[in-house]
């Protein structure tokens, strides 16, 4: 029997358990913190034996094979030392690919790879196709391969999770765009992180798709640079294409061999040019797994969109206050105060990934009335900003943000809360961070 060891007891670790032990693993869950009540009740009740607050060297390297969540960097000694003994570290999704039939749509991408997915998943169930969400969203992958039995996957992969990849291959494979996020992880090296995305293309074949981004610079010179068997997808809203999909007469046009598919941007439920890509990249998926055009059409046009990014929370004298707590790089913010068309109070910090605000500057010049941080450390925004914008003021929480930013803003005005940063020095998440804000909103009736 096979010793399988995973190291992280949350989503992705419990969910592994669960598969391994069903595949007749001997399963160990290390995890150096405590364990959440939720997920310890799913281990005891599977009967699999766990450690928590502590790695005991002896129990974990002893094992033929072993899962590192996502969270855990490869640098960390324990994660070495596995490495210098060749004891194989995978990934969550690695593990479980191996175990399930499914198609599977790969959706990677500094930003917008949330949104994709909900949308492609949308699409995929408004055309009667049982299909399954997981990766860097909802439920364990490694879960539904145990307990579901999906024809079709849409997973959401981060840089971390296709990080442990080796014989992973989705049959469509999306890139939405690359732009620096992460550094602290890929030692300030934005190649490496270019090249962690694109490893969700490492094992396609001449079967497989790539739908890329052919405005994206990054994602251009890399296919410039590496050769890959797979079929190339592109999508522009810069340009007229051949081959793939584009804009041209506020319309999106996409041409997949014979198939011409279009539909009216004002079509779509979604606003912002990064939805209109979104929008782009999903109808793609659908179209290579030959969904009906009108399905196409009625999903794009009736989806609601994602829960933290760019949600309108609700008016409050007049004021609308926007949730944007899953923007945790600067590039998402980009895209955020781009959609602003009103004079905003923006709340912004938390822990700096190694951003670099200066891209920011032409937008906060135009758009931004004063601005609120959000964070322990603030001192590398209020040096960019403080020319810029004549209000910056320091909170120490969500609802001292909300009840600042309330004060700051007049009639007619948008309070956003697009953070910019990872949101780990004051809050659990950014799902945490940004229900704190909806909170705070909501009490300041």
């Amino acid at each position: 029997m096979k010793r399988l060891v995973i190291l992280g007891g949350g989503e992705s670790g419990v969910g592994t358990a669960i598969l391994a032990k069903k595949k007749n693993y001997e399963v160990f869950v290390s995890d150096k913190e405590a364990i959440a009540e939720k997920y310890k009740k799913v281990l005891l009740h599977n009967e699999i034996e766990f450690e928590e607050n502590q790695h005991t060297e002896t129990n974990v390297l002893n094992a033929d094979l072993v899962m590192k969540s996502p969270g855990i960097p490869e640098k960390v000694e324990l994660v070495q030392k596995l490495i210098k003994m060749q004891i194989p570290v995978i990934s969550e999704i690695e593990f479980a690919s191996q175990f399930t039939d499914a198609t599977i749509i790969g959706i990677t991408g500094s930003n917008g790879k949330t949104t994709t997915t909900l949308l492609t998943h949308h699409i995929l169930k408004e055309a009667g196709l049982h299909v399954g969400i997981a990766g860097n969203i909802g439920d364990s992958f490694a879960q539904q391969v145990a307990e579901q039995n999906y024809d079709l996957y849409v997973l959401e992969l981060s840089s971390f999770q296709l990080d442990g990849i080796e014989n992973f291959s989705p049959h469509i494979a999306i890139i939405t765009n690359i732009t620096p996020d992460h550094l602290d992880r890929y030692e300030y090296d934005f190649k490496k992180y270019v090249e962690s995305k694109f490893s969700i293309t490492k094992n396609q074949t001449k079967q497989d798709y790539l739908i890329y981004d052919a405005d994206d610079i990054a994602i251009q010179n890399w296919l410039e640079k590496n050769k890959t068997e797979v079929q190339l997808i592109p999508f522009s809203i810069e340009r007229e294409l051949e081959f793939g999909a584009f804009l041209k007469e506020n319309k999106i046009i996409t041409k997949i061999n014979t198939e011409e598919f279009t539909m009216p941007l004002s079509n779509l439920t979604l606003q912002g040019k990064h939805n209109v890509k979104n929008a782009i990249a999903s109808a793609m998926a659908a179209q290579l797994l030959k969904v009906r055009k009108q399905t196409i059409k009625e999903s794009l046009s009736n989806f609601e969109g994602a829960e933290h990014r760019l949600e309108n929370v609700q008016k409050v004298k007049e004021v609308q206050y926007i949730n944007d707590s899953k923007a945790t790089n600067v590039n998402a913010t980009f895209y955020a105060l781009e959609c602003m068309d009103n004079p905003t109070v923006w709340i912004v910090g938390g822990v700096d990934k190694g951003n670099d605000y200066h891209d920011l500057l032409p937008l906060v010049r135009e758009k931004v009335k004063a601005i609120v941080c959000l964070g322990i450390d603030n001192k590398k925004i209020i040096e960019t900003f403080n020319n810029v914008v004549d209000i910056i003021v320091e909170t120490a929480g969500a609802e001292e943000a909300v009840k600042v930013a309330a004060k700051l803003a007049s009639k007619g005005d948008t309070v956003l809360l697009s953070p910019a940063c990872a949101s780990f020095d004051l809050f659990d998440n950014y799902e945490d961070r940004g229900r704190q804000f909806k909170k705070a909103v909501r009490s300041i009736l």
